[in-house]
């Protein structure tokens, strides 16, 4: 099933104990979107990503956590519906949030900014509302994956 982009934020952000910041956010959605889609056929956040200059983006959790900067993000998803613990989109944003724990802001942009991935193919440097189609970003986890099993 496939959940909000601010619910599945509000779960990135009570994983990480509300320690995450906006561009951390947007990188690791990004991130368990792509691997969501990849390992389960569907994309884990109904709202598109765009291609924006620090890499994909969904507006409307940016717009939600924008004013905090570079700080830590506090708890305004607490009306936002919470994802079941149990749920298949849970544990996709549990293993990626523990896969990339301890990466840096810069490592997360790097990731997302792969020369062959779906951002870097949609991506106009100034122009925001670019959206980045879930076909291209399923054919860059497949990508990955070739690149891992050379």
């Amino acid at each position: 099933m496939t959940v909000s982009a601010l619910s599945a934020a509000r779960a990135l952000c009570e994983l990480r104990g509300w320690s995450v910041s906006n561009l951390e956010i947007q990188k690791v959605l990004y991130l368990a979107h792509l691997y969501h889609l990849g390992t389960k056929g569907e994309p884990l956040v109904w709202e598109p990503f765009e291609a924006w200059d620090y890499g994909p983006v969904v507006p409307d959790v940016y717009a939600r956590a924008k004013g905090f900067g570079s700080n830590a993000v506090p708890n305004v998803f607490h009306w936002v519906p919470a994802l079941a613990e149990d749920s298949p989109e849970y544990a996709t944003l549990k293993e990626v949030e523990q896969a990339v724990r301890g990466f840096s802001p810069g490592r997360l942009v790097d990731l997302t900014h792969w020369k062959d991935g779906a951002w870097a193919a949609c991506y106009r440097p100034g122009i925001r509302g670019i959206r980045i189609p879930n076909d291209k970003i399923l054919a860059e986890y497949h990508a990955r994956q070739a690149l891992v099993a050379s």
